[in-house]
């Protein structure tokens, strides 16, 4: 058996200010900071599990998270893989727009169907990200915004290249990422269907613990809380 541990981050400033984030680099908050601080601390407690890699995000909200959980489960001399790949959905034109002013303006549903819908495309922004952690991406892959289908479609290549070759080995991992790149990760792994998505949350610094046959069937889940 093999162990997958998947961690959102801990509270944002965006989190705490009711803000769409996406591709946006947003420091986290004192609480976020504590709750990643807990997050290790429950991680710290699982038994059997000892893992020989760490894969995040490039944003500094999921390097983080990922660096206090490491320092707290004593994980620090562990491999850490850093990837646009596990980057947060791209929000497009809504990032930085408060997600109560974009109900106003936009409508419920309407903001519904972009935040939790499997296939919807927000607005997208005028030009791709402009930022030196891209610059030796190939830039006809950089988004100017995502539905969580298309954040699933450039998440899963390194799933299977990088995380799940490792767990085949018998080797447990680690991800750090963001709310919407595990949603999109876990209706994969957990095959939920488009319908029910909508009603999957992943809240902040609450570690979710799969556990996984040799073949990489789940056998059990445990959400620490």
């Amino acid at each position: 058996m093999v162990k997958l541990v998947l961690v959102r981050h801990g509270e944002s400033i965006a989190n705490a200010a009711n803000v769409y984030t996406g591709w946006n680099d947003v420091p986290l908050t004192e609480k976020g900071r504590e709750q990643a601080k807990m997050a290790g601390e429950r991680i710290k407690q699982l038994a059997d599990f000892y893992p020989t890699h760490i894969h995040t995000s490039v944003l500094s909200r999921a390097i983080v998270t990922a660096n206090i959980v490491s320092d707290v489960c004593d994980f620090l001399y562990l491999p850490i893989t850093k990837t646009w790949r596990l980057n947060e959905r791209h929000y497009g034109a809504l990032r930085g727009l408060n997600k109560d002013v974009s109900r106003k303006v936009f409508g419920k549903d309407q903001v519904l169907e972009w935040r939790r819908g499997f296939y919807s495309i927000p607005p997208k922004q005028g030009s791709p990200m402009i930022d030196r952690r891209y610059k030796l991406c190939d830039q006809h892959l950089m988004p100017r915004a995502e539905s969580l289908y298309q954040t699933q479609l450039r998440l899963m290549p390194y799933y299977y290249d990088k995380i799940a070759s490792r767990m085949l080995r018998g080797e447990d991992q680690i991800i750090v990422a963001h709310g919407s790149s595990l949603r999109a990760l876990i209706k994969k792994i957990e095959n939920i269907n488009d319908h029910d998505i909508v009603n999957l949350e992943v809240p902040n610094a609450e570690p979710i613990v799969y556990t996984m046959d040799k073949q990489l069937n789940i056998i059990d889940k445990k959400i620490l809380r």
